[in-house]
Parts: C-alpha cells; structure tokens; sequence
C-alpha cells in the first residue's frame, strides 16, 4: 500500500472508522440507502483486524431476539445474493447447520428456541442421533439426545464477503480510504463536527466507531464509554482426511466446546472454552494487523482433547494449524450498537461477541436505517449501547467479566442465572441487613439485588439451575402472598432517580412527558416518553415535589438513555437542569394490605385514604429519618415507596423491621416483583415494550393527553394513531392453564392453531395459579374482545402445545380497587 498517495477528503456526510465486515456493511447499506457522501477509514488494509481470522460460520438458529433473528436472516439472504450484485463471491456455501443436545436440559433450551426460531422464519428441524450421523458421518453421537438442523445455514468466507461488501459500497459511490487512521473526534456543542486523522482533518456530521477490539480505546480517547474487551479465541485445523464426506454441514456440540466444519479437505474444530483468557486489558496494540496470538497449548489441552472426542477421527489427525486470535466480547454477551449518550451523532457498532459475520450484514442495515432517519427501525432496546455504565469498562471489571461472558457462550442458558464475576462493585446502603436477612443477590445493572429470601437454617444459593421449578420456588411464593395477603419490604434502591429542577422544570418535562405531569402539587404521574413517530423511549414516574423541582424515576436498565433523552429535549435557552440522585437515594417499598398500617405506626403523618390518596406525594418523619413517600405501587396492592436520603436510609429500614414484627413483615426479593406485576398486567419498557411500539398498542392510552395545551414530542402521531380504526397489535395477558409448566421469554402464542405473537417476558402467578406473560398480539384484524374470545389460545413451551387463556385486562384486580384502598 503506497500511503503517499491517499487523498483524504476535506469533508464528508458520514466517516466509518474500521475497515471489517461491520464497518463495510454499514458503508454498503448507507450508500444503497442514498447516502453517497460517506468515508470509511481503515487504519491498514480491510480486514486486517479480526474479520480475516473469523470461522465464517453462517447459523440463522440460537437467538430468542427477533431483532437477532431477523438480522440472521437478512445476512444469509445478501450474502447468498450479492455476487450477483458485485461480480464478487462471498464464500457462501449452504451446507447446514447442526446444533446438538447432549442432555435434558440442552434438550429443552434448544427445543424453546426452536419453537422461537421456526415463529421468526427459520426452518429448524429436530432430528436424530442417527440422522445426525447421517448428515455429519465422522461424529460420534452415542451419547446424544437429538440435534437442531437448520438445511439452509451454512459458512461464508469473512474476507470475501468484506471484500464483496466494500466494493457494493464503492458502487454506491462510498469513499475506502486504506492505511489512514482516525485519531479523535473533533466537537462542537455536544455534536460530532469531524474526524483527526493521522493525514489530517474530515469535517463530518456523523462518526461511526466500527473498531472492533479497538473501538474501546477510540472511543477513550474523547469520552466515550465502550466497555468491550478482546480475550483469545482457537481453532484448530487438521490435516487433510482420506474421501472426508461432502458437504458435511456444521455442526455445533457447546457441551464439547466445539464447533466442526470441513476446512481444505480436513477439519476445523473451534472453541469457546469455560474459562477464558483476556488479551491486552491495558491497550491493544495499533500495529497488530493480521496478527496471531501464541498459543496456550497447557491452558487449552484439556478443552481441545473434549472437543476433539465428538469427533474421533480428529485425534488420529496430524495438526496443520493450531491458531489464537483476539475477538472481542461485553458484559452480557450482547453487542454495542447506537448512539453515544455521550456526544450527538457518534454512533457505535461492536462487541459482536464472535457473531459479527453472521449479523454484521443486518447490522449495517440497521445501522445506515438509524444513521439516516434519526431512530433505528428495530427494537434496540436489548443491546443499545446507552445500557454500559462508565464502571464496567474498569480495566478490573473487563479482566474479570469477559472470563465469564466468553464462558457462558457455550454453557446452557438457564432462565435464572445471572453473572457472578466482576460483583459487589454497587450495594445499596441496607445491603448488609438484607444479607442477615437470607438475600440471594443477582446482578441488576451492576447493583446487588436481592431476588428472593432463604428462611433461617436455610443457605442462600442455587446449587443447580434448572428450566424447571427448584427448592427456593417455595421461598418466592411465600414472598409474593405476602404481598398479596399482609405487608412486605424490598428494596429498590437501583432505580434510577433524577432531579430535574428550575423555573422551566415544569414545562421541558411536560412536553418530553406524554403524560400531564405538571399538574398538582405532590402528585407523581406515571408516563410514557414518546418520539416524533408515537413510539416509545421510556415509560416512568414524575414526581412534582415543588413547583421548580420534579423527581423523575425509571428503571435501572434505563438510567442512561432516560437521562440522555431527557438532556437532549432539554431547549439551549431554558431554565431547567438535571442532577443524577441514584445514589443519593435509597428505595424502600412497602407494599401490601397492611402496608398503611405498619406505615402509620412509625409516623406522625397521616396516611389515611383521605389524607394520602394513591398518587400522592409527601415528605415524611420515620424515627430520626426523613423519606419522600410516594403511594404507588408495581405489585398491585396497596403501597407506599420510600425514598431516603443514603444516610439514613439504614436506620428507616431498622425502624420499618423492628415495627413490623407484629404486623408478620415478610422480606420481598425481585422474583416477587416480577411475578406480582406480571399477574396485574404492568408493563416494563425494555421487557415486555420496546422502541417499536406506541402507547395504544401496549395499553398505555390512558396515559396521552391531547389536550394539553402545549402538546408533547409525538402528539401528531398520537392523533393519527388514536383515528385509526381496529389495532391489530395489541399487548395482552397470556396464562398457562396446566399450573407445572413455567414460562420466561419468547414462548410462541397461537389463536386457533395460528401463531399470534410470542411472551416477551413472563412468570410464575402464584395467585392466579399458573404462568403468566405479557405478548404483543400480531393479527390480520382488529384485536378486540371479540377477537379474544372468539380464539382458542395454546402456547408453545419447549415444543409441547398447552391449552391458555388471554386477555386485553389484568387478570388481576382490573378495577384496581386494592391499590385505591
């Protein structure tokens, strides 16, 4: 590459950093979106990064996201057509794909996810151990239980398809510009105004950061949070094997560690092992192109002679190529993609976690869709970059975590497991007292939540996770009729907690809210934040606790794309600032039939019905403590939540248990909650509502005002919406009839043996007697009551049909009546 003749533009409309499959995808998706005026630097050649050593593996079959799934799909489909488009091959060949089940429980993961991917469009097939055999005659499968095959899956070659997408960029008139490397981001007022480079200056509206491994780094450098981390990933390929089977598919066995394809007439077996090994935590080298990693052949024998077993011949073999090279990985396993909270039109697409080529063609198309209209056109919700907190990219935490999130790839996928590296960084101030208490902890954005309660004698710990009801089920039920039946405390001091305060406060939320929320004195209002389309960014609570100072709370996977929406909307010229108060806070609930009396027995304030009616606000004394108390509930019972300052937030939780002893005060965990609001129907923006759907449709058109007089972001929207006639998405309530079998996510609902939607998050009704999920609705008519009743509604959990019943109202207490006690 002769570098003295790079003509570097003096501007552009939109300038890539990094030259691989992302980065290319993205350029090829923007130009045949219209979007001509677009750089791409790459600091070396295309490819030179991560993308050149990538497996190439082409699997539409394992993700319970449809966004995922749809992003799988549209992959195999370009990378299938785009030869013809470019004259260029991409490598694609559509030999199969086989994921094997080797136990019960990888047998009812894959069989969830199956039921998921076949709702989504991908044609999955269980099959055999014979057929299995058939297909792939060198494994062995003795010991298998069955296997997932997806005919029209395959591999690709990463180059190739690069190298095809790059030039289908070109075609478009795109810019690729090789051997150039962007520096930083020039600024101005909070917005990308262009890129430093090391041959000078781009003046650009848009930066977009597909760096890959190095995308963290980048981003440092002008303050932006990308907490991804490289860690070695292997694979081995074989000599070559005497008459090797045809077009053998790939097949994947995760409890062997490995993955197996024919590689020039041998095998590659690649590798996700249990316990990895972080590469260059401290910074990664900007020379290292093309590069390997020496191999650690005593750390990786053990999981290399595991996989090798499945398929025998492999030890016979001679080793043509052991290789070691970075990939790079997150925190939960989820990829970095959007807009940085940090700075207006830097966008970022990485952490693709060792499925960049498989969804890096979706990606680009996502991410061109955003970059042009100014919101993405998929749900995002899931792997938006704005759910990274700044601790996470702790060089400490990244060493720790990517041990264990590279690990978990291969490992079964239980429903309940949260990550348990890289802990105890946030605590709430009553942590301790809930430890005494029996509190198994799970991770919540980073903080450590109590889930639910073991009883004295009893060790809080699962000792093995299961798709199936265990020991501590007992402990959660006991916890959620206590809220339902008498009075319990949890804590929720990892909800995210805003002051938004001056002589505008009132006004800039009430047009952001789509909600009235500047009304009343001491009122908190629950709303919706809308954009300019009626769909949703947020649904949260406003409190007005002065007439220049508002409380704004929202839940803990929120915290920063609430606060960056609620700056961003926030007009240059008004009177109105936003302080982060999470941390100031403690949040304690009290919540059930005797919530009000324990409450009155430890102040002087009357919270009688009268005095404190549902909705109201009012600072309060509990023993030497003060709390802003608020009477609203996520349970569905009567209720008050209490906000306190950090400080005294240990001796109120001290006053609240040692009052509560004659009321049968019982300690509450998240799984309570979880299974309390899912009977009563309440919704969470991020589970069970996304950036794809508007207030109607999800039930919350009680929450619009039309009518104010100064309007909100979406208004005209909302009309439209609000005119048409008959919605045909609608979200609803669905339960399982059979009380045994349990739900959690992406469980396919039919109506009359046709699929209508799928439960976006669910849980276990212990009054209602049965599983219970909340699931868009997705017809061809007007979804009604009629509608319901007129359907015969099954769900589908791990391939077995079970009668359901659904319904548009909460199926518990629909009149409210508990919660205006």
């Amino acid at each position: 590459m002769n570098k003295k003749n790079i003509n570097l533009p003096k501007q552009a409309k939109v300038v890539i950093i990094g030259g691989g499959i992302i980065g290319c995808s993205i350029a090829y998706h923007l130009g045949h979106m219209g979007c001509k005026d677009v750089v791409l630097l790459e600091r070396d050649e295309l490819t030179s990064g991560t993308t050149w050593h990538a497996a190439g593996l082409m699997v539409t079959f394992g993700s319970l996201s449809e966004t995922a799934c749809e992003m799988r799909l549209y992959g195999r489909d370009l990378y299938n057509s785009l030869e013809a488009e470019t004259g260029l091959t991409t490598g694609f060949k559509p030999v199969g794909f086989i994921e094997a089940a080797s136990n019960k429980d990888r047998l009812e993961e894959y069989r969830r996810v199956a039921a998921f991917n076949r709702y989504c469009g991908i044609d999955v097939n269980e099959i055999s151990p014979k057929e299995i055999k058939d297909l792939f005659p060198l494994a062995q499968v003795d010991d298998l239980l069955a296997g997932f095959y997806v005919k029209e899956d395959g591999r690709v070659n990463p180059v190739d398809a690069t190298i095809a997408l790059a030039k289908g960029a070109r075609n478009q008139g795109v810019n690729i510009i090789e051997g150039v490397s962007a520096t930083r981001v020039i600024k101005k007022n909070g917005e990308v105004a262009g890129v430093k480079t090391d041959h000078g200056d781009i003046a650009a509206d848009v930066v977009v950061n597909c760096a890959g491994m190095w995308a963290r780094q980048i981003g440092e450098v002008d303050g932006i949070n990308i907490p991804n981390q490289a860690a070695e990933h292997y694979y081995l390929i074989t000599e070559e094997i005497d008459n090797i089977p045809k077009n053998m598919p790939v097949l994947e066995d995760p409890s062997h560690y490995g993955y197996y394809r024919e590689e020039v007439g041998g095998l590659m077996i690649g590798l996700f092992e249990p316990v990895c090994a972080p590469w260059k935590i401290k910074h990664v080298p900007n020379t290292f192109s093309f590069g390997e990693i020496e191999p650690d052949w005593d750390r990786m024998g053990p999981f290399l002679e595991k996989a090798m077993s499945r398929v025998p011949i492999t030890k016979e073999l001679g080793i043509k190529k052991f290789f070691c090279g970075p990939e790079s990985f997150t925190a939960d396993l989820s990829a970095i993609i959007g807009e940085a909270p940090e700075l207006k039109n830097y966008f970022v697409t990485a952490g693709l976690n060792s499925v960049g080529i498989i969804m890096g063609p979706g990606l680009g198309k996502m991410m061109a869709h955003w970059i042009m209209n100014g919101k993405p056109d998929v749900d995002i919700t899931g792997f938006n970059i704005d759910r990274l907190h700044t601790f996470q990219n702790n060089p400490e935490y990244r060493k720790h975590r990517t041990v264990e999130s590279l690990g978990t790839v291969y490992k079964a996928h239980y429903p309940y497991k949260s990550m348990i590296t890289a802990r105890g960084a946030k605590k709430s101030a009553v942590y301790d007292r809930l430890k005494d208490q029996g509190a198994y902890f799970k991770d919540v954005s980073g903080w450590e939540g109590a889930d639910w309660f073991a009883p004295k004698g009893k060790q809080a710990k699962i000792e093995n996770h299961s798709w199936g009801k265990a020991d501590w089920f007992a402990y959660w039920e006991k916890e959620h009729k206590a809220a339902r039946e008498n009075v319990i405390i949890m804590d929720m001091s990892f909800m995210s907690k805003f002051y938004v305060q001056g002589r505008d406060a009132g006004k800039v939320l009430n047009y952001i809210s789509a909600n009235e929320v500047d009304g009343k004195l001491n009122q908190i209002t629950y709303t919706p934040w809308l954009n300019e389309d009626g769909k949703l960014e947020a649904d949260l609570t406003v409190a007005k606790l002065e007439q220049e100072k508002f409380l704004v709370v929202v839940t803990d996977t929120m915290h920063r794309h609430a606060e960056t929406w609620l700056k961003r909307h926030i007009p240059a010229d008004a009177h109105a600032f936003v302080t982060d108060m999470t941390s100031a806070y403690a949040q304690l609930n009290i919540q059930g039939p005797k919530s009000r009396e324990l409450l009155q027995s430890i102040t002087p304030s009357d919270v009688s019905n009268e005095a404190f009616p549902y909705r109201h606000v009012q600072e309060i004394a509990i023993g030497y403590g003060r709390a802003i108390c608020v009477r609203m509930t996520y349970l569905g019972e009567l209720g008050y939540e209490l906000y306190i300052p950090t400080e005294q937030a240990v001796h109120v939780y001290d006053t609240i248990v040692e009052a509560g002893g004659k009321f049968g005060l019982c300690h509450a965990g998240l799984k309570a909650l979880g299974s309390l609001r899912m009977e009563k129907g309440y919704r969470d923006y991020g589970h069970d509502m996304d950036n794809m759907d508007d207030p109607y449709e999800t039930g919350l058109g009680f929450t619009i005002k039309l009518d104010k007089p100064a309007g909100f972001i979406g208004k005209e929207a909302c009309i439209k919406k609000k005119s048409q006639k008959g919605m045909t998405r609608r979200l609803a309530q669905v339960m399982v009839k059979d009380p045994e079998p349990l739900i959690f996510h992406a469980e396919v609902v039919s109506r009359n043996g046709k699929a209508a939607g799928y439960v976006r998050s669910g849980s276990y009704g212990y009054t209602l007697g049965g599983a219970v999920g909340l699931f868009m609705i997705e017809a061809d008519e007007p979804v009604d009551q009629d509608y319901i009743d007129k359907g015969k509604w099954e769900i589908n959990i791990a391939g077995t049909i079970y009668p359901a019943k659904v319904s548009l109202k909460p199926f518990y207490d629909p009149e409210m009546k508990r919660i205006k006690a």
